[in-house]
Order: C-alpha cells, then structure tokens, then sequence
C-alpha cells in the first residue's frame, strides 16, 4: 500500500503538466488550417517522443524510489535480526548457567576480589571457611591437576574446591581460559579461582553423584547405573563433545576424555570436565604436547606420532562407551609386568554377536532391547578403530545414540 502511494503521488506530479482537458487534447489533435499533413506528422511524433521520455523518466524515478525504501526496510530488518539474535543468544547463555545463579548471587561481593576474564576472583579465608580449612573429611577427589574439596558458600550452596597442584601454572590457566568461554548443559561450569601466595584454586559448580568412574569402578562396581541411564550419559557426553567439535570456532580438543573427567549431578546428568589440557585443532604440534593422559584412552596415531585431531577425542569416548557396557576400566593389570586394555580385549568379541551378552557387565546383561545393544556396540567398535578415518564423527555418534535413549532421558526412544 506505502508502494502504491508512493507510485500515485510521483505519477500525477510529473504528469500534472500534461493533465488538459479532453475537448482541448481533441482540439490540438486538428492540424492548424494551412499546416501540411507531413508537418503534422512530424509534430505529433515529436510530442510522442516527449511522452515516451517523460514516462521513462517517472518510472525511473518511481523505480528509485521502490528500491530506496527496499534497502531500508533491509537494513531495518537486519538490525531487527540481529538484536533479536542477540537477545537470544543472552537468554540461551542465562538459561544454560541456570544452575550457578544461586551461588553466584549468595556469594558475599566483599568476599571476591574482582574478576579474572568473565571468571570471579575469590577470597582465599572463603575458601578456607567453607571446606573447614581442607580438612580430609571434605576430601572427594583427587585427579591429575590436584586435590578436590566439598565446599559450602554462603547459605547452604555446595561447590568443588580444587587446589591445583605445583607447577601445574599452565594448566591452571588453560581451565581458566576454557571454561570461561564454553558453556554448555553437558560442560562443568567454573564458579571462580583463587591464588595465595604460590598456591592456585579452582571453584567448580557442585555436581551430586561424583565422577563415572566411582560409580562404574568404586564400591558399588556399577549398580547405580541401569541400562538406560548409561545410555544417558553416553549421550550426555556425545552431546558435549559435539558442542567442542562443530559448534565452537575454532573447534575444540578436549584431549583427556575419561570416564573420571565425567562428572554426574543428581539426575546422572553427565558433564565433560577437565579442561586444563584441551587445545584447539590448530595446536597440533607434537612438540608443544605433552602425553599426561591415562593411557587407556589414548588413540593410536596420538599416543606414537603425536597426531592429535577430533577424531582423538572420539576414540576416547569409544573407550567409555566400552566402559559403560562392560563394566571393566580402560587398562586391567593383570602381572606386574603385563596390562591388558578394554580396546584390546573387546574387540574379538564385539565382532560376535553370540559372545556379546556374555562380556556385558552383569548389572546391566539381558536388561535390554537386544538390538539396542548391537547398535551401541557397533558405535563402540566404530569409535576405537586404529586408523582415524574409519572413525565416525562425533555428530554422527550423536544421531546414533538419541533413538536409543528414552524420551524423558533427554532421547527419542518412546518405551510402551
């Protein structure tokens, strides 16, 4: 309608000095007396032309016009877009940190000493008071950067405490930099870090049920998890890992997948943690590397040439995809001088159908769709292929696994 408007508005003002009366157009189509008919010709078809260049000259002007309000109603629209986009993308970042918003609000502003990047400087005397000045009764773990603490901050809400072991500065820094920046429902978030004197802590979100590997190899040997719950976490962590690989730019190598960086909070919602060695795809110097990881979750190319891509990181999540289904951990110590991997020792009998029941862990054998567990199974063996291209990518693990899982587990599975 504004188009049209402005179309009529143009048309009648160019042509308002051509707008005569009929009687008088009819008039001057009769040649004057003693005009030859060859001038008259040559009159009219002058005044055609002017006509012609007239109209072309007003629907040029009125094209320009059309287009003018195009561009800004684009321009327009895109800052619309792009507002809204914004806005979405705030309350996506809200909703995922959903879960720290008690504890960073309960936390005393006198207590915190400014911010590092987007991460809460914390008072080291807090820290002491909430874990009871790290006495071994708030111990809860211990893995490679250091020492975990149960903590209490403010009015009743838990976090984990990690001192960070000495001359482990560079990877502080790194879980630091990582954490700040990811957030994802399947990545621990970081609350905040600490420094006293040469001593570094990191505050982590609090998560309920520990890590995988207390559950899968602690004193319960696995009974806290069923069938689906596994499947659970296994799509828990698909899920996380694809964030890193496909929606992170530069993507990200997490480069220490293992069952004991899978945290759980008190649904079995699964975690990736243990950010302090992950790189981006770029850094992939052998040279600027160093092989600390447990060496069960290790992909053959990386742990003998140093060759470290995404495809590492899926080799290890096919290491605790082995896990889950057998219940054995990713190296058995069988002689002091002899280990047997779960890679090496479940894949003959993957390939067999009829001995696949038979390896299960007993929690969880004959408590499932058999075709569901030849499908994971099938997943698994894909993921710990030797050669990196025989491998899937996590994306593609990802589809596998959501069918798989029931719907109120966060899959598609519909269970009558």
């Amino acid at each position: 309608m504004l188009l049209f408007w402005v179309f009529f508005t143009l048309f009648s003002v160019v042509t308002s000095e051509y707008n005569v009366p009929i009687s008088q157009v009819y008039a001057n189509t009769q040649p004057p007396k003693g005009m030859a008919d060859d001038e008259v010709i040559e009159e009219n078809h002058g005044n055609s032309k002017k006509i012609i260049i007239i109209s072309l000259i007003a629907a040029s002007a009125v094209l320009t016009v059309v287009l003018l309000l195009l561009c800004c109603l684009w321009v327009i629209r895109m800052k619309r877009l792009k507002k809204s986009t914004k806005d979405m993308q705030l309350q996506l970042d809200v909703s995922k940190r959903r879960s720290l918003v008690p504890v960073l609000s309960k936390l005393n502003s006198l207590r915190m000493g400014g911010k590092k990047g987007n991460v809460p400087v914390l008072e080291y005397n807090l820290l002491v008071e909430a874990t009871n000045s790290f006495e071994e009764s708030s111990k809860i773990g211990e893995g490679g950067l250091g020492r975990v603490y149960k903590a209490c901050l403010g009015e009743n809400v838990l976090a984990a405490v990690k001192i960070v072991n000495v001359g482990a500065d560079k990877e502080f820094q790194n879980e630091i930099g990582w954490l700040s920046k990811i957030q994802h429902q399947n990545i621990v978030s970081l609350i905040g870090s600490s420094v006293h004197e040469d001593t570094k802590f990191l505050v982590y979100e609090m998560l309920q049920n520990g890590s995988l590997e207390s559950h899968l190899h602690g004193a319960t040997r696995g009974s806290t998890l069923n069938w689906s719950l596994r499947m659970k976490i296994a799509l828990d962590i698909a899920r996380g890992l694809e964030y890193l690989h496909e929606r992170c730019d530069p993507a990200v190598i997490h480069r220490n997948i293992k069952s004991s960086n899978i945290l759980l909070d008190s649904t079995f919602s699964a975690k990736l943690s243990g950010f302090s060695l992950a790189v981006t795809a770029a850094m992939q110097n052998k040279n600027d590397l160093k092989i600390t990881e447990s060496l069960g979750y290790l992909a053959p190319e990386y742990l003998l040439d140093g060759k470290l891509t995404d495809k590492s990181d899926v080799y290890a999540f096919g290491v605790v995809l082995l896990e889950l289904l057998t219940g054995r951990k990713p190296v058995e110590k069988l002689s002091p001088t002899h280990q047997l991997s779960v890679v090496t020792w479940a894949m003959p009998q993957f390939t067999d159908r009829t001995k696949l029941p038979d390896i299960l862990d007993p929690v969880i054998r004959d408590k499932m769709d058999p075709k569901h567990l030849y499908q994971v199974a099938a997943v698994a063996v894909l993921c710990v292929q030797p050669e990196p291209s025989y491998r899937p990518l996590i994306t593609d693990v990802l589809h596998s696994l959501i069918p798989l899982v029931p719907v109120d587990l966060g899959g598609s599975l519909r269970i009558a």
